[in-house]
């Protein structure tokens, strides 16, 4: 029969890439079940958007799974932190934000953050509540515990020494502030992508120059975006949290059918067994990879709506794209002017962003009226010519247009 430790050990190594180090980790749970002392488990966010998509939740579902056992989130809001912006991966110098911005954003970030964990067993701290009166002295003392040559084994710099490339000072100090925060919250066990490893092992280092017992680092793999590049929003491959459930069903569908069953592993809640069944009709062919991308999309956004959110989506999805009929509820557009090009029509009722992008759409072929695709950028519509019908745009917008009466 498995122990407690070894059934709690079990959950935390889950689709986990890397436990540094793991005999740590289970002497840290033998005392935590001993004494009935939960761990304290941290994961820190910089607010640098207003939004976060479903690869940044990756870190956060696991931690809600260490919370399920009974263990503590410590939430870093880098409020301070996220003036420098977080170097790792970028190989050029990231804009400072301004602090009014960066608040507004963690606002939106702690909303989305707990759609998924348990807000009961988390303790929230904005790490400018430590650095914003740190005094020279202070400051020096913890800039005395790095070395440069320490520094400089992080990829992100020595690579961007190496082209020649702007290296901010300030950039520098990124990984010995996201330690100083696991020392001013006594981290036992620090989670993150495994582009953090750099950073999380430098919080070790500084916790036991501290006098503290150093935390343990939990690495998880990086969400692939929709395209199988990394989930970035810049990259316009990212499916948001706060997107609508239909936006996410349709996000999920347009994957490659090899992304598949990495999406189930780390979009998902599905255990592995689960998971190796799956694998095993998509290699046997025992059914159809529309219908596994279907049942994923399904389990996508149950995380994130609910269960019957995501089945009237997917009825949605089937309705539109594979019956080719019209979703049983559209938006409506209300059109004030009698006539109008095209490409206002798109932009100043925003329905996209700029002129440029409706121009785009456009060319490409991806606006329709009632299933007639307009090609001309320069098509002017007149109210009366298109009152009462559907205005599709790319493969998932559909809006039923309208006029004032004359």
């Amino acid at each position: 029969m498995r122990t407690e430790i070894e059934r709690q050990l079990d959950v935390f190594m889950e689709k986990t890439v890397e436990v540094i180090p793991l005999p740590e980790l289970r002497s840290k749970l033998k005392r935590s079940l001993e004494s009935n002392t939960p761990l304290r488990i941290k994961i820190g966010i910089d607010p640098t958007a207003a939004k976060i998509h479903i690869g940044h939740m990756v870190p956060f579902r696991k931690i809600r799974q260490l919370q399920d056992l009974g263990h503590t989130a410590v939430l870093i809001i880098g409020d301070f932190t996220a003036q420098i912006g977080d170097p790792t991966g970028k190989n050029r110098e990231r804009p400072q934000l301004l602090f009014k911005q960066v608040l507004k954003n963690a606002h939106s970030y702690t909303e989305q953050i707990f759609s998924i964990l348990n807000k009961e067993q988390t303790e929230v701290y904005f790490n400018s509540e430590w650095f914003k009166d740190m005094c020279l002295d202070e400051f020096m003392t913890l800039a005395a515990r790095f070395s440069l040559a320490q520094l400089m084994a992080h990829d992100s710099f020595r690579l961007r020494m190496e082209k020649g490339a702007r290296l901010g000072v300030h950039e520098l100090f990124y990984p010995m502030f996201q330690a100083f925060d696991s020392v001013k919250t006594k981290t036992d066990v620090e989670v993150g992508g495994n582009d953090q490893k750099f950073n999380i092992l430098c919080g070790r280092d500084v916790m036991v120059q501290a006098g503290l017992k150093p935390q343990i680092v939990l690495l998880l793999p990086l969400l692939s975006g929709t395209d199988g590049q990394k989930m970035s929003k810049s990259l316009g491959n990212d499916i948001p949290v706060f997107s609508t459930a239909e936006d996410m069903v349709g996000k999920t569908m347009s994957i490659a059918d090899d992304l598949i069953i990495h999406f189930f592993t780390y979009a998902t809640d599905l255990n592995q067994k689960e998971i190796t069944n799956i694998e095993k009709d998509l290699k046997e062919q025992r059914k159809n990879p529309r219908d596994i991308k279907l049942m994923l999309a399904r389990e996508i956004v149950s995380l994130y709506h609910d269960k019957k959110t995501a089945d009237q989506a997917c009825r949605e999805f089937l309705q539109v794209f594979s019956r080719k009929q019209a979703p049983s509820v559209i938006a409506e557009v209300l059109i004030k002017e009698k006539r109008l090009p095209l490409l206002n029509l798109l932009r100043d009722y925003k329905l996209v962003n700029s002129l440029s992008e409706a121009r785009r759409l456009v060319e490409q072929g991806g606006v329709s009226i009632d299933s007639q695709k307009i090609s001309d950028v320069n098509a002017v519509m007149d109210a009366d010519h298109i009152f009462g019908k559907i205005l599709k745009i790319g493969k998932r917008r559909f809006y039923k247009l309208t006029a004032l009466k004359k």
